[in-house]
């Protein structure tokens, strides 16, 4: 069984000038972002850089962090296509273990390498996510689900392994490695831990009899 992808993005039924205005406003914004760092994009500085009215970059995306939110919205859908139609381990065709070392390894190094945007979107005025608006814990109960032997309590399960892969817990205890050299790979110490704790928990797992790996 595959999950549908989450809703990120634009809404549906925009009109051409305001999908090419977003277009527009989001390739400016990651233009300014690889040149200055998020620090330098702001709502007026984003406008200007466009050439587009401050009205408009209010309206598409409310705020500052609104801009950051929208950059990875975009990457999220990338990342989601990877999962729900990739190549396996990542994607469909492999055991479901196999499958949520490989997700947490991902998802740890998509993360890492979008540590910068992750944190200017976060909006100062709302509840800190873990991981609420992502695929990340419907596909780990999904996979838990489908091991035999099941570990117990694959909900609560579900939500904590979520807890390690999302939000401010990887973003702050990353932040002096992202900060400081290029992009991560899987490779990564954070992401080694993910394997050993995914082969602790389920040392001897296979598919759910009747069930079809490859799903």
């Amino acid at each position: 069984m595959n999950l549908p992808v989450v809703p990120f993005g634009k809404p549906r039924g925009e009109r051409a000038d305001a999908v090419r205005n977003r277009e527009r406003l989001l390739r400016t914004a990651r233009e300014m972002i690889d040149e200055q760092g998020t620090q330098k994009v702001t709502m007026d500085a984003l406008a200007d850089r466009a050439g587009l009215g401050k009205g408009t970059v209010f309206r598409r995306f409310g705020t500052r962090a609104g801009i950051f939110q929208a950059l990875l919205d975009e990457d999220e859908r990338d990342f989601q296509e990877q999962v729900l139609s990739g190549p396996p381990p990542l994607g469909p065709g492999a055991d479901p273990a196999e499958r949520l070392a490989a997700y947490g390894r991902a998802r740890i190094a998509f993360l890492l390498d979008h540590h910068a945007i992750a944190r200017a979107s976060l909006d100062r005025t709302q509840p800190i996510p873990v991981g609420g608006a992502t695929m990340t814990r419907p596909h780990i109960r999904m996979l838990l689900g489908r091991t035999h032997p099941s570990p117990p309590h694959l909900d609560a399960l579900a939500v904590q392994l979520t807890a390690a892969l999302e939000g401010p817990l990887l973003l702050y205890l990353s932040m002096d490695e992202a900060a400081t050299g290029p992009a991560p790979d899987v490779g990564h110490p954070l992401a080694e831990s993910w394997q050993n704790l995914v082969e602790q928990l389920l040392p001897d797992t296979r598919t759910t009899p009747g069930q079809n790996p490859r799903a």
